[in-house]
């Protein structure tokens, strides 16, 4: 089923991201991690695709996997980064072939230790680019990527959402964010692009924390902010890896019932393939559903 039609039917409104294990032995554990998640009813589950198309050809074959075995709806991640046209245009004939139907379409990340993303010979330079394609040769329900605290590349906020406004006008039906910890920061964004006309659905990412220093790295390589006094909260448990994760599902699980109760559509949660804290999270939130 296209997720755009999902977002404007189904509440509540949970979805999983998973990156492509790179063992016979990691997929066997994420098949485990997604069996656990599976009884919270996913709208949809989401599968990364590698720097510089690395995981290509495993990125493929979960994502069918996750139709046909597990039975999810799946939203399948393309980029840019060292794919020519030809290169995309039958990697998305072999995702249509195996019956995935939404495309969350990226230009990708810039090789490591380069700060600039050049596409390479005949390839396209940005995500709008990809989703143009797509729209014109293919019948994918097409998801964008859009940055709550600013793309760490763009000048300035109004930089950002002009380049946002391009992606929905070349075809994007909804987008998510990137990870965020402080609510105020997703409804200001979501405030903001309304007022540059941007009415898709915006889907909030929300990743578990649990794990002190990972969580200081993945921010600092997207942008985001950790709040003053959870970092402080954090910063007295590091050397206790329990406690850390204590925090971070307590955290989470207030947070997501916030966004919830104030309107957001659902919540978009980066799962590191791992299920412990997102399946508390959930359930937490299923159980208490009346207070969102």
């Amino acid at each position: 089923m296209r997720i755009a039609e999902k977002l404007r039917t189904k509440r509540p409104f949970f979805s999983f991201e998973f990156f492509p294990p790179k063992s016979d032995e990691a997929e066997k554990n994420l098949f485990q991690t997604i069996e656990t998640l599976k009884p919270l009813d996913p709208g949809f589950v989401s599968i990364t695709y590698g720097a510089g198309g690395s995981t290509r050809t495993r990125t493929v074959d979960i994502a069918k996997r996750l139709r046909t075995e597990a039975g999810f709806d799946v939203m399948a991640h393309v980029t840019c980064a060292g794919a020519t046209i030809p290169d995309l245009r039958e990697l998305l004939h072999d995702l249509r072939r195996g019956g995935i139907e939404n495309i969350m379409a990226l230009r990708g990340d810039p090789p490591r230790g380069s700060e600039t993303f050049v596409a390479v010979e005949g390839g396209l330079p940005h995500a709008s680019d990809l989703i143009a394609l797509l729209k014109s040769e293919f019948a994918f329900c097409v998801g964008g990527a859009c940055y709550p605290e600013k793309h760490p590349e763009a000048h300035s906020f109004d930089a950002d959402l002009a380049a946002l406004s391009t992606k929905v006008r070349a075809g994007a039906e909804f987008l998510v964010t990137q990870l965020f910890f402080d609510n105020a920061r997703y409804f200001e964004f979501v405030e903001r692009a309304r007022t540059w006309g941007i009415t898709v659905p915006i889907l909030p990412g929300i990743m578990p924390i649990t794990n002190y220093d990972q969580i200081d790295r993945f921010t600092r390589q997207c942008g985001a902010v950790i709040p003053s006094g959870l970092r402080d909260a954090l910063e007295e448990r590091r050397d206790d890896p329990n406690a850390v994760v204590d925090l971070g599902v307590a955290y989470m699980t207030l947070q997501v019932a916030d966004l919830l109760a104030r309107g957001a559509p659902g919540v978009h949660f980066y799962t590191l393939n791992r299920s412990p804290a997102t399946r508390a999270v959930v359930s937490a939130l299923l159980a208490a559903r009346r207070a969102w």
